[in-house]
C-alpha cells in the first residue's frame, strides 16, 4: 500500500505569517507553486497554509492591496497535516471529508506537501485498486484460518485468533466500501465445518 511519503512533493517552501501577500505571490510565481506552508513561530505552534485560492478569494476578490495585506490575514491555521506513513486511501478520504486540495506532510517537522495532483498522478490505484488487494488478502486469510483450525482444532485459541484476523479484515473492507456485513466468513465456516476436510494445508 502506498503511503503519503511515496507521492508527496519534497520541494516545499515556508513563509512567515507576517510576510505580505505580495511576497507570497512572488515566491509562488518563482517556483510555480500553488500553495505555501506558513511557518511556525515556535515548536508548539501549528503550521498554516496559504493557497492561490486564498489569495484570489480573500484578497483579489475584495480589491485589497497585496502589499499591505499580511499572510496571517488570509491563511488557514491550524491546517490539517498528514503523517508521511498514512496510507494513500486514508489521505484521499481526509481530502474528501475536508474538501482539501493539498496539505503539509509533517512528522515532527515539515517534510513535504501532498496534493490532489500528487495522489492522482503518482498512485497506482488504476493498476491495483485497494478494494481488489484487500479482497485478495481476505481470501488468503480465510484459507490460512481454515488451515490453522484444521491443524490445531476448531475450539483452539489459535483457530479463534485466526478468525479474529479475518473478521478484522472483513470490517476494514466493509468500511472501505461503505457496505454492511450481513454474514461473515466465520459464520459460513461455523455452518459448514466439514469444509475443513477439503482444505489444502
Amino acid at each position: 500500500m502506498l503511503k503519503a511519503a511515496d507521492v508527496m512533493t519534497k520541494d516545499v517552501a515556508t513563509i512567515r505569517s507576517s510576510a505580505t501577500v505580495a511576497e507570497a505571490v512572488e515566491l509562488m510565481r518563482a517556483r510555480d507553486w500553488r500553495a505555501l506552508i506558513v511557518d511556525r513561530r515556535h515548536a508548539q505552534d501549528a503550521y498554516g497554509i496559504i493557497s492561490e485560492s486564498d489569495i484570489v478569494y480573500k484578497v483579489i476578490a475584495y480589491g485589497k492591496d497585496p502589499h499591505k495585506t499580511r499572510v496571517y490575514e488570509v491563511m488557514t491555521k491550524p491546517c490539517i497535516a498528514i503523517n508521511p506513513d498514512l496510507g494513500l486511501e486514508y489521505v484521499a478520504r481526509l481530502f474528501a471529508q475536508h474538501h482539501l486540495h493539498r496539505a503539509p506532510v509533517i512528522q515532527g517537522e515539515l517534510v513535504g506537501i501532498i496534493s490532489l495532483t500528487d495522489i492522482l498522478a503518482l498512485s497506482d490505484f488504476i493498476e491495483q485498486p485497494q478494494s481488489l488487494l484487500l479482497e485478495q488478502q481476505l481470501q488468503a486469510e480465510i484459507k490460512k484460518a481454515r488451515a490453522v483450525c484444521s491443524e490445531k482444532g476448531v475450539h483452539s485459541e489459535e483457530c479463534a485468533a485466526a478468525w479474529d484476523a479475518v473478521d478484522e479484515m472483513q470490517s476494514e473492507i466493509a468500511h472501505q466500501t461503505a457496505e454492511i456485513i450481513d454474514r461473515t466468513a466465520f459464520d459460513d465456516f461455523e455452518e459448514f465445518p466439514e469444509s475443513l476436510k477439503s482444505v489444502d494445508a
